[in-house]
């Protein structure tokens, strides 16, 4: 189901709640919004650190269990005054491998909370439907990146198998890395190889986890990459081992806005952990996700017909739809202008289809304001679904429909042929905004045809006072990008 199905049909949303017990932070997030793209409208955490002691002594200590236990006492108390009841509370690996984590979410029920303990296994398949939520054509290897362990699962299209967890957190890599880089990388080649998961030849490694999006976030900042959400982001596996090294080898790591001391002090911890990593799976290229475990269990809620919901689609129209933007009329504008401007693809239908909605918005933007808000709502909001590439084309249509200069920064994003593409979705736009007024009754007015020489602007009798010099002069210049001969016919 694309953006046609949904921006005609009805997008439904409630509030819901994960409170995630993790190695090193315990967290809640409430979500609102569509429900096949949920927004987060409160994310909070607390440090407690809980996989220390148990990567130490094999046990929670007091200290961590009094931090967690306030926290939960917090969050149990802020999702009953918001009147939120579905709430969904669950441990992972410290409580699991702690041997007083029974007492310990005993406590935790006695706050009104009702805490599920997730095997290993479980986590691992859970954090993988997050991924294949976010991408659902994805296939390689998920791998999620917590305190006290890493999981590991190989996803195909929507299918999950093969989920393994194994000891390496990033809570126990310091320890691990001090034996010296040989005895880590044989290590963990060990363990890599008797979970018998590997990625196929052209499959994707996805990583998840705060540890890797601080990694992410590194390579934009020093990169010069005009993205700031790690969401999507894609590195070749090659580009990427080079990045691991080059982190394993500084000896001062630049400060990056929004990285805490911290997080900036493991990234080396990280980096030795992802180069081995990627060599042993064997990826073609990286992906970094934004959703993981917590939006697994939020996905998992769904029904079917909810998951085929495509997730730009799901965004864009609950972002777009309250701009202004008609989800009837961004229909309409996709059927007139797709004899020039379709896609071939559904992904790529999609796309231009959300690109429609965001341009039809835009119009409802302040003219001198237009460029710089097309670059913003297409480069730094979270759009779930949509990678560096995406962003490009959606940021190339939004600006070309505007009549605006493509920025350089852009170019480097997305192949000189895609961009072109959007650069057609967006005169296509223009011209059509231009012709009908977007008044519904001109669309069967007019029509836009192609053939091998000639762009050609059919017109009816109801259409031709429509035909002004504005117009034309749109039509002939997405006759000249095309390479066409533009004739405008009347019947």
């Amino acid at each position: 189901m694309g953006l046609r199905d949904t921006i005609l049909g009805h997008s439904g949303s409630d509030r819901q709640a994960v409170i995630d017990i993790g190695s090193n932070t315990v967290r809640l997030v409430i979500y609102g919004g569509p429900l096949r793209a949920p927004v987060v409208l409160l994310n909070e955490k607390v440090s407690a650190r809980l996989g220390k002691g148990v990567a130490e002594n094999g046990q929670l200590s007091p200290k961590a269990a009094a931090a967690a236990l306030a926290a939960l006492r917090r969050y149990a108390a802020l999702t009953r005054v918001m009147g939120i009841t579905t709430v969904q509370t669950v441990a992972t690996a410290a409580v699991r491998d702690a041997s007083n984590g029974a007492d310990f979410l005993a406590e935790v029920a006695q706050l009104g909370l009702k805490p599920r303990l997730l095997t290993g296994e479980e986590e691992a398949l859970t954090s993988a439907l997050g991924v294949t939520g976010a991408f659902p054509q994805g296939r390689g290897v998920v791998a999620d990146l917590g305190g006290g362990s890493l999981e590991l699962v190989h996803i195909a299209a929507g299918v999950s198998e093969h989920g393994s967890s194994l000891p390496l957190g990033s809570l126990r890599l310091p320890v691990m890395r001090a034996a010296g880089a040989t005895k880590f990388r044989r290590r963990t080649e060990r363990m890599f190889a008797a979970t018998g998961v590997a990625c196929q030849p052209g499959e994707a490694l996805y990583l998840v986890g705060g540890s890797f999006r601080a990694l992410a976030r590194y390579h934009l900042q020093t990169s010069g990459v005009p993205l700031d959400d790690p969401h999507g982001l894609e590195i070749s596996a090659v580009d990427l081992l080079a990045e691991c090294r080059r982190l394993q080898r500084a000896k001062v790591l630049a400060e990056v806005p929004g990285l805490s001391p911290s997080r900036l002090a493991s990234l080396p911890d990280s980096a030795a952990l992802l180069a081995a990593l990627t060599q042993a799976l064997g990826p073609e290229r990286v992906v970094f996700s934004g959703w993981g475990l917590r939006e697994g269990l939020v996905f998992a809620r769904l029904t079917q017909a909810q998951r085929q919901v495509d997730p730009l689609a799901a965004g864009v129209r609950a972002f777009a739809e309250p701009l202004g933007a008609s989800p009837a009329i961004a229909a309409m504008v996709a059927g007139w202008t797709a004899d020039v401007a379709g896609s071939a693809d559904k992904e790529g239908e999609d796309l231009r289809l959300a690109a429609i909605m965001l341009a039809l918005a835009l119009q409802q933007v302040e003219p001198n304001l237009r460029g710089v808000t097309a670059l913003d709502w297409a480069l730094h909001k979270r759009w779930i679904g949509a990678g560096g590439a995406c962003r490009a084309m959606i940021a190339t249509c939004l600006l070309a429909n505007a009549n605006r200069t493509l920025p350089p920064e852009v170019i480097g994003l997305a192949p000189p042929e895609r961009l072109a593409e959007a650069i057609t979705w967006g005169l296509a736009i223009r011209l059509c905004r231009r012709l009908t007024g977007l008044a519904p009754q001109m669309f069967s007015a007019s029509a836009l045809r192609r053939d091998d020489s000639e762009l050609q602007l059919i017109l009816d009798p109801r259409a031709r006072d429509l035909a002004s010099e504005a117009v034309e002069k749109d039509f002939r210049l997405l006759a000249q990008h095309l390479g066409l001969t533009a004739v405008i016919r009347a019947v």
